[in-house]
Formats: C-alpha cells, sequence, structure tokens
C-alpha cells in the first residue's frame, strides 16, 4: 500500500503523506523550505487555532456562514489550539515572509478534521479557503496569531515569573536585613550595604520590567484580523473585525481591540518590535544580577565568598569536589539569546513594503522564544537559587571591617587628607580601619565605634 494520497490545488496533484491532515499547500511549503527544521511554537499555533475557531463563531454570528459548518470547523480549531495537530504544522519557519504557507497549514488541517466532525445530513464539503479562512488573509490572521501568541504568553508565563523572582529576592533580603556587606563601584571596595538593599535593587529592576512589559501590551493587543490582505477589508464583513477582538477578549481573558488602523497595523510589525525591546531591557537587567550573584558566590576561598549558592551538580569532570553556579551561567546564556533574538526583529520590522511586513514568521519565532525562554529562566533562578541561597556573614563582617573606604564616614570629623592617610596605612598593613584609625586620631573609642557602625552608613545622610 502507498504511503501517499494524492491532493489536488490550483497548480495540481501532489503526493501528501496518506496520514497527514496538511494537503496539497502545506506540501508544497514543507518541500520548498527544507531550511532549519524549525517549526512554529506551542504558542503560536494555539493562537492560531483560536483565531480560526472565533472566525468561525463570528462568521455564523454575522450570517455569513451556516452553522452546519461553523460548528465543526469551530470544534477541529479547538483541537489544533489543544496541541491535537501540532504534528501536522510542518512548515519551516524560514518560508514566505508572510506565513501564507502556514496559514494555508492551518487552513487544511482544520478543514479536513471538520469534515470528519460535521454531521451525516451535511452535504457541504468543507473547504480550507471558502469556509475556514472565509473573511481572512493570511496578511492579517498571521500577524494576529503573534500578537495573540505573545500576549498570551506575557500575561500568563512571563510576567508571573517576574513576580516570582521579585517577591524571591525581597523575601531572602528580609531575611538578611541585619548583614552589612562591602558595596562595590568599579569592582573596588566601597561604602557599605546591606543584602535587603542591593536585592531590593534587584526587585526594583523586575518590578520596572513588569511595568515595561504591561506597557508594551497596550499596543500589542491592537489585533489586525479584519483588514484582509491590503488593509482595507475586502471581502470580510465591517463588523468581522470588531466581533473578532471580542471573541478572542472572550476566550483568552485578555483584552483585544481591533486595530485603530488597518493599514498601520499590517503593514508593520512595530508593536512586535516594541515588545521584543522591552524584553532585551530586561534580558540585560537579569544578565547584571546573574553575575552579581556569580561574583558574590565566588571562590568561596580565593573569591568574594559572601554567598552560597545552592550546590546542585557537580561542576567538573577532573576536579573533584568544584561545584559552579549553573543557574545563573544558564540565564546569562538566555539573556545573550534574547538580546540576539531583538537584533533579528529588529532587522525583520525594517523589512515592510508598502501594505505588507515579508518577515513575520521569523518575528513569531524570535519573539515567542524570547518570552518563552526569559519566563523559564527567571522561574528557574528564583526556585533553584534565589530562594535556596545563603550568606557567609562571618566572611562577609571581616570584609567589611577591613574595608579602608569606611574611613569616608570620619571625613567630616577628621578632613579628607588624614582620613586618606588612614586608609593607605590600614590597606598596606591588611589592619582593620578602626585601630588604626585608633592610633592616628585623638577620637575615643566611643567615638570610633559609633563613626564607624557600618550599619549606620547604610542609611545616608551624615555621621553624628
Amino acid at each position: 500500500m502507498s504511503d501517499f494520497r494524492v491532493e489536488k490545488d490550483s497548480m495540481g496533484d501532489v503526493k501528501v503523506p496518506k496520514d497527514a491532515y496538511y494537503g496539497a499547500q502545506t506540501q508544497r511549503a514543507v518541500d520548498n523550505f527544507p531550511v532549519s527544521g524549525i517549526k512554529f511554537s506551542r504558542g503560536f499555533i494555539e493562537a492560531i487555532g483560536l483565531i480560526k475557531k472565533s472566525a468561525a463563531r463570528v462568521n455564523n454570528e454575522l450570517n455569513q456562514l451556516d452553522a452546519s459548518i461553523t460548528d465543526p470547523i469551530q470544534s477541529a480549531a479547538e483541537e489544533v489550539a489543544a496541541g491535537d495537530f501540532d504534528h501536522d504544522f510542518a512548515i519551516d519557519i524560514f518560508q514566505t515572509g508572510s506565513g501564507t504557507s502556514t496559514n494555508m497549514n492551518a487552513n487544511e488541517i482544520i478543514a479536513r478534521r471538520a469534515n470528519e466532525l460535521k454531521s451525516g445530513d451535511t452535504e457541504t464539503e468543507i473547504h480550507p479557503n471558502d469556509h475556514v479562512n472565509y473573511g481572512q488573509s493570511s496578511n492579517d490572521v498571521v500577524p494576529t496569531s503573534i500578537r495573540v501568541a505573545s500576549a498570551l504568553a506575557v500575561k500568563k508565563n512571563l510576567i508571573p515569573a517576574l513576580e516570582h523572582l521579585k517577591e524571591a529576592f525581597l523575601e531572602k533580603g528580609k531575611e538578611f536585613a541585619d548583614v552589612v556587606k562591602t558595596g562595590r563601584t568599579h569592582l573596588m571596595d566601597a561604602m557599605p550595604v546591606t543584602i535587603e538593599q542591593e536585592f531590593g535593587g534587584y526587585a526594583r529592576q523586575l518590578q520596572l520590567g513588569i511595568d515595561r512589559l504591561e506597557s508594551a501590551m497596550d499596543r500589542i493587543t491592537e489585533l489586525p484580523q479584519g483588514g484582509t490582505a491590503v488593509g482595507t477589508g475586502l471581502n470580510t464583513h465591517p463588523d468581522f473585525g470588531k466581533k473578532m477582538a471580542g471573541t478572542l477578549s472572550e476566550a483568552t481573558d485578555i483584552e483585544f481591540r481591533e486595530a485603530d488602523d488597518h493599514f498601520e497595523a499590517q503593514s508593520t510589525v512595530d508593536a512586535p518590535v516594541e515588545l521584543s525591546g522591552q524584553l532585551k531591557t530586561i534580558a540585560v537587567g537579569l544578565m547584571k544580577i546573574g553575575n552579581d550573584l556569580r561574583w558574590m558566590n565566588s571562590g568561596p576561598n580565593s573569591g568574594i565568598g559572601e554567598l552560597k549558592l545552592a550546590a546542585l551538580q557537580p561542576g567538573s569532570s577532573i576536579m573533584p569536589g568544584k561545584v559552579n553556579p549553573v543557574i545563573e551561567e544558564s540565564l546569562t546564556m538566555v539573556c545573550a539569546q534574547v538580546i540576539g533574538n531583538d537584533s533579528t526583529i529588529t532587522v525583520a520590522g525594517q523589512s515592510g513594503n508598502f501594505e505588507l511586513n515579508v518577515m513575520l514568521p521569523v518575528v513569531a519565532h524570535n519573539l515567542l522564544e524570547s518570552i518563552d525562554i526569559l519566563a523559564n529562566a527567571v522561574r528557574n533562578l528564583a526556585g533553584r537559587s534565589v530562594l535556596k541561597l545563603s550568606v557567609n556573614k562571618e566572611r562577609i563582617a571581616d570584609m567589611v571591617g577591613r574595608n579602608p573606604v569606611l574611613v569616608t564616614a570620619l571625613n567630616p570629623i577628621i578632613g579628607y587628607d588624614l582620613g586618606s592617610q588612614i586608609a593607605k596605612k590600614a590597606f598596606k598593613e591588611g589592619r582593620p580601619v578602626k585601630e588604626v584609625a585608633r592610633e592616628m586620631t585623638d577620637l575615643s573609642d566611643e567615638e570610633l565605634d559609633e563613626a564607624l557602625d557600618p550599619m549606620k552608613m547604610t542609611k545616608g545622610g551624615f555621621m553624628e
């Protein structure tokens, strides 16, 4: 028995795998783009399934298609959204720039499955173009899918992950609020800070990242659907775009709205480019956080050694007992990937000509990958590293006491020049600042204790 069946399209006969739900147009694209083996992600397929289901419902409500056709289309599209046909989305992301091949991939799968599901007394053969794609074009379906998929991923995955990491830093900061450590600027010793202050700074970075995402969501939730081929809305009901936005809002619990201007929404990917830029900003901040944790954990004997990150796996194939900050290293690689993805999306965003951007599939892939890997890495950092870390209080206290920069607090009392002499002597002899200051000033022990109290230095203002 043959492993293939013959399908027809406007260009003729095509051999399609016997068990595939897709048809001729999908097979042509599979044959034409043997490029990377990278397929559209689960999130994108879910979004296009939701869009096709919503379109069938809206077309029925607008009396454009009979329920005998739209009901099985909705059922089939729901199965696509749920992931039942992910293996049949077989086309490489490096394909036609509009994503037409993948839109037809969805139309063909849904039509074939809908024909299986339709009631026996329905004579009409459900067609991928005439019915599943009714009132739509690849040129509004694919950019809408990008926006729906990314909005879902941001709201349900990335923002909760960032919230979780933010709370983890606040929790750990509170746990070690009484620990004063050496601050560092230029990687050199500076005035003291508390663990709570340092971790609070990280938490604020994360909150600002959340704020940036929520701002970008206002633009990403404006949907091109309803503009059809070039933004004019030809061959679709005038109310289709508005009702699609409302139906998708009900399905996702995200407030979508029809694009204010379909020509802008279809000819550009400015909103996805903006969102990617916010992801890059978050990645840049996370890179700093990850590297700070690595530095503070370094050693432990010959490095800074202030923090003790959880020992999760052996760190060397040759050095027994070595343990590395693997979660932070994973995070920083994710950050590098997100920054690279943003560069690709930036170039893609410039590749619109007149009424259409022609790099939509690579925008979809890179944007959704960035959201997903950032969310996963952030959640991983919170659970496997931050919430499990401990503090080496004895080492921190010793380093703070030997920090020659502490003499800065004496400047209002003894002056900069004498303070500089004390700092240099303390550093040269490896002695605590307080001990050297006792020898080189007339200040009493009580006055030195008061002026050189590291915790008081972390509160700012003038030392009394």
